[in-house]
């Protein structure tokens, strides 16, 4: 005779906070609004993976054959710890949607988007002494590029048993930057350094270097950190459909619908990759401080170095637009502008931001890759 049992026999504490805690992201999402794309179906992927007895993340394998694998398992396994897809075609979306012409018109921007990569480095380096292994401390530290993309790709093949923890770490902190940044580029910074009022962008880029950039970055880049193709790559291969100018129906597909679909199967991913008995842990709270101290030197590398070029510049040069090469773009450009406006209302600075932004992006996709290329398993 079959027996007919309910989830709440399986429900325990543990579970029970979790859930609570994807009730949070989601009211996060739509009641504050903070990067509702990502923190909704996360919250939702977070809920589904501690109800009990679903088998929705059960991911195929030995014994288990497609019919009876969950869906959320299926994420798991093909999207983002066996084949780690959903990632990198992210970023080939982000490139897609990225306009280096910033970059390119004031390259030392490359210098900014690098200092603000210090924090991925300091993290690894304090994650490693509090008894983290190597995989561990390199899949932490790139919380401190405020990259998602990056973080589910590297911990995906070095770490995945903390997986969900990092990545929602990397989301939930470049969901929070407004909270986060402010208050450390106000403590490195003077109200007079914050109203320093830059010229506008004086050079026009062609579009031949619009071309050209891509191209040349994905060959230099992946000669010398072969690991980064993956990110780095990918990220070139979208821009390049972008600014080619004859694909445009391919590149708008890569901005909107495609990009789309991914962020719904990554987030859900994420989500479902935080069960209870994976994230309550001391370890996991440690995950998160690190993280969070990661993304702030990062801020602060940024900043200390936008002071060194204010003072040496011969040109008004405000210190502010360091903080915005840690990658979370637009975000961090934005908190830039907002900040510069509130100090001096002729002050605008988005563009300026938006330069060393976009170097994060490249800065931390080749993090991630030389972090690779030295530990992967």
């Amino acid at each position: 005779m079959m027996s007919f049992t309910t989830g709440f026999s399986g429900l325990d504490v543990a579970h029970v906070v979790m859930i609570l805690i994807g009730l949070c992201f989601i009211y996060l999402a739509i009641a504050k609004e903070w990067e509702p794309y990502e923190l909704l179906p996360i919250g939702a992927g977070m809920i589904l993976a501690n109800l009990p007895l679903t088998g929705i993340t059960l991911q195929p394998g030995p014994g288990v054959g497609p019919g009876m694998a969950g869906v959320l398992g299926i994420i798991l396994k093909y999207g983002l710890y066996q084949w780690t897809i959903l990632p990198q075609f992210v970023f080939f979306c982000i490139g897609a949607m990225t306009d280096f012409g910033p970059l390119i018109a004031n390259p030392r921007s490359f210098i900014l988007g690098a200092a603000a990569q210090i924090g991925i480095y300091l993290a690894f380096i304090g994650a490693f002494f509090l008894g983290f292994s190597i995989p561990e401390a390199c899949s932490i530290g790139i919380i401190g590029g405020a990259d998602g993309p990056t973080t589910i790709y590297t911990t995906g093949l070095l770490a995945p048993e903390i997986m969900g923890i990092t990545a929602t770490a990397a989301y939930s902190y470049m969901a929070m930057v407004a909270v986060i940044q402010p208050p450390i580029i106000k403590l490195l910074t003077t109200k007079k350094e914050r109203q320093i009022q830059m010229k506008p962008m004086l050079r026009r880029v062609s579009q031949l270097e619009k071309i050209l950039f891509p191209i040349i970055t994905m060959i230099i880049v992946v000669l010398l950190i072969p690991q980064s193709a993956p990110l780095v790559g990918m990220l070139m291969l979208g821009n390049l459909f972008r600014e080619s100018g004859v694909v445009k129906r391919l590149s708008e597909t890569a901005q909107n619908d495609f990009m789309n679909i991914i962020t719904i199967l990554l987030m859900l991913g994420i989500g479902a990759s935080m069960p209870a008995e994976a994230v309550l842990k001391v370890k996991t709270m440690l995950v998160l401080l690190l993280g969070l101290v990661a993304f702030g030197f990062g801020t602060v590398g940024g900043v200390l170095l936008g002071k060194v070029y204010s003072k040496l510049s011969k040109e008004p040069f405000n210190p502010m637009v360091g903080a915005a090469g840690v990658s979370a773009v637009p975000m961090a450009a934005r908190i830039v502008q907002h900040l510069g406006q509130k100090e001096n209302r002729q002050n605008f600075l988005l563009m300026h931001a938006m330069g060393p932004n976009v170097a994060g992006v490249i800065g931390s996709a080749i993090a991630g890759g030389y972090f690779l290329s030295l530990f992967a398993r």
